[in-house]
């Protein structure tokens, strides 16, 4: 590659980008490297909005990183002639969606260089072939007019990595790894090793070869296996890509194991509503619903079962679900989109995966791993009714360790979180899914939970017929490696939030008390459990809402709206003049009832707060349903024990 084009810095200050886009070159290099975005995040990338549109980089290249900064316009990098992009920590952040790899490609960009990379949009860049590099001499060498050899940036890569580059991409390489053509890259024959919760379900699922099964004594941080999955799913922002992407490479040939796949229209669902604002319908409608049927067609030509409104199966966002009926401990999870983490509250090894790595999972019905490193966090202390678990996970990835990302040690590292401690105990499985379902949020790849009471108990009550659940849990082994103990005593952990731009941006409640809020979201697969509408419900009855405050709320399943139907706490909601919705992703993602008005300040249940996230621009802090029901009684963020 020669720099025929031009380089675009995603610099700190919103006056470089207008420069560079105007046709100014910024005049930096590795020696002189101006501040840069931190988390630029595929919603930046490419917007909920334009991946309604499609999957295509003809479609999408003309908005990549439109509205990024306040300043990027439509077909802003494509037609500014841009070649190469050069961002800071944490590049990728957010979705795993696929499309924003695409977006890239099809606005020009050949080469992505970053301080770091998360791990979702790193191997999207592997598996679709588009070259990055974290040696930002790389710069100047295509500045002195340098031919660079961008296909060895793939030798810096694990093994897996460079035979997936080797052979021109994921799809490729499962041709013929379904052709008994390639072989494990890692070695199968390795001596025991004690083991954390995830490395053991790794281990145990490890593929040994054509014909060989699975399972290997021992895995380590920064291993790259192939593991056998268990449940696969994807959604309407995805199923069209996954299944066109198969059907390019394997045509009609049967998905693996079938009855471990589901599709999910929940992203969608919610667009028409009375109140979502005319210009997203008019914008996202349309589209969406052909993304739809896309996925529906192709669910029902490759007989993939399919959840959705008037379906038969249950309608709600995906996450829930696969909780409430998928999920089981020691298996192998993926789905389509970063939330997939959820799951990991069953003790499981729960994550998210871009369409090529999905395709890829329905037909061989394997997913490449790279062996995260593993901190332990053990929870102690009292909640005392007041502390909830996402109180918790915003004080945890708040913390300068995971979001400057220090247990980082090579571009490939992976991490997660494995909760354990007596303190679990206090919460269900509802409650305990919030803190694994986040740990994407801060940069991380899932989390897991170690065996206790509430897990137990709800797979009783919900797989029930006599198993015995405590043969699948998975332990971690006496002496297994951590990269770091975090010891929390809740009595320590403050109402916390994440104010606007990232959940990363952790303060006390105590610190923003003041801020008036117009919007309040109760919803998303964090936010809208039936632990979670009770919790708000507990702190709205016998009081009202703030006369300038509308109120939206979402239930995360058809299970959790009629159950909350049932406890009375949907009428409560109806009653005080809240918006409430059937279940689905809505709002969280600009798609449904709760999106912010021009000149709103959102108080909101969900997980992420990226700008324009919503679907409009304006502050999105994150709460617990607690203080959103607090905040809407005030009309300010709220202290739930401040009110009177």
């Amino acid at each position: 590659m020669k720099l025929s084009g031009r380089i675009l810095w995603l610099t700190d200050d919103p006056a470089q980008i207008r420069d560079q886009l105007a046709g100014e070159d910024l005049a930096a290099s590795s020696k002189s490297v101006p501040p840069l975005h931190y988390g630029v995040n595929t919603d930046a990338m490419i917007s909920g909005a334009a991946c309604t549109l499609g999957y295509t980089g003809e479609i999408l290249g003309p908005y990549f990183l439109q509205n990024f900064k306040d300043q990027v316009e439509q077909d802003g990098v494509k037609g500014g002639g841009f070649q190469v992009v050069v961002g800071g920590d944490a590049y990728g952040s957010g979705s795993s969606r696929e499309v924003a790899v695409v977006a890239h490609q099809g606005a020009g960009i050949e080469l992505v260089v970053a301080r770091s990379f998360q791990r979702i949009f790193q191997e999207n860049m592997v598996y679709s072939g588009l070259p990055f590099t974290t040696d930002f001499s790389v710069v100047d060498r295509l500045k002195a007019g340098e031919d660079v050899d961008t296909a060895r940036f793939a030798d810096a890569l694990p093994p897996f990595f460079r035979a997936v580059a080797s052979e021109g991409g994921l799809m490729r390489y499962g041709t013929k790894l379904l052709a008994g053509e390639v072989a494990p890259t890692y070695p199968v024959d390795v001596p025991a090793r004690p083991m954390n919760c995830v490395e053991k379900i790794i281990a145990r699922r490890t593929w040994r070869g054509d014909g060989q099964g699975f399972g290997v004594a021992s895995v380590k941080p920064g291993d790259q296996v192939m593991c056998e999955t268990g449940f696969r799913g994807m959604h309407e922002y995805t199923g069209g890509m996954v299944m066109a992407l198969y059907a390019e490479e394997w045509g009609t040939a049967p998905v693996k194991n079938p009855e471990l796949v589901a599709a999910f229209e929940d992203h969608f669902v919610l667009i028409d509503r009375d109140t979502v604002p005319l210009r997203v319908k008019s914008q996202r409608l349309d589209p969406a619903r052909r993304l739809r049927d896309e996925m529906v067609e192709a669910c029902e030509r490759n007989q993939i079962r399919l959840h959705g409104p008037g379906r038969a199966l249950q309608a709600g966002v995906c996450h829930r679900i696969v909780v409430e009926d998928y999920a089981e401990p020691g298996t192998i999870i993926v789905l389509t989109d970063s939330h997939s983490p959820t799951a990991g509250v069953l003790n499981a090894f729960a994550f998210g995966v871009g369409s090529t790595a999905m395709a890829f999972a329905l037909r061989t019905g394997m997913i490449p791993v790279t062996v995260p490193k593993t901190v332990r966090v053990n929870v102690t202390g009292d909640a005392g009714g007041v502390v909830s678990p996402k109180d918790l996970i915003l004080h945890l990835i708040g913390d300068p360790f995971f979001r400057e990302e220090h247990w980082r040690e090579s571009p490939t590292d992976t991490c997660v979180i494995e909760f354990g401690g007596p303190g679990l105990a206090q919460w269900n499985v509802d409650e305990l899914s919030v803190l694994t379902n986040m740990t994407v949020e801060g940069g991380l790849m899932t989390g897991v939970v170690e065996p206790c009471a509430p897990l137990k108990q709800f797979l009783e009550e919900r797989r029930g017929g006599g198993r015995d659940f405590d043969a699948l849990f998975v332990h971690a082994d006496a002496g297994a490696e951590y990269v770091r103990t975090i010891d929390v005593n809740l009595a320590d952990v403050p109402l916390t939030v994440a104010t606007p731009g990232d959940s990363r941006n952790r303060k006390p409640l105590a610190d923003v008390s003041e801020v008036p809020v117009h919007n309040v979201v109760i919803a998303s697969c964090t936010g809208g459990s039936l632990a979670d509408l009770r919790a708000a419900a507990d702190v709205l009855r016998g009081r009202s809402i703030h006369e300038r405050v509308r109120v939206t709320v979402t239930p995360s399943s058809a299970e959790v709206s009629r159950a909350a139907e049932e406890q009375g706490l949907l009428s409560l909601f109806r009653e005080l003049g809240a918006v409430v919705t059937d279940p689905g992703c809505g709002s969280c993602i600009g798609n449904g009832p709760g999106i912010p008005y021009e000149g709103e300040t959102t108080a909101s249940t969900t997980n992420r707060n990226f700008d324009r996230r919503m679907g409009a621009p304006g502050p999105v802090y994150l709460v617990s349903p607690a203080v959103a029901a607090a905040t809407a009684v005030r009309g300010q963020l709220t202290d739930p024990r401040a009110l009177a």
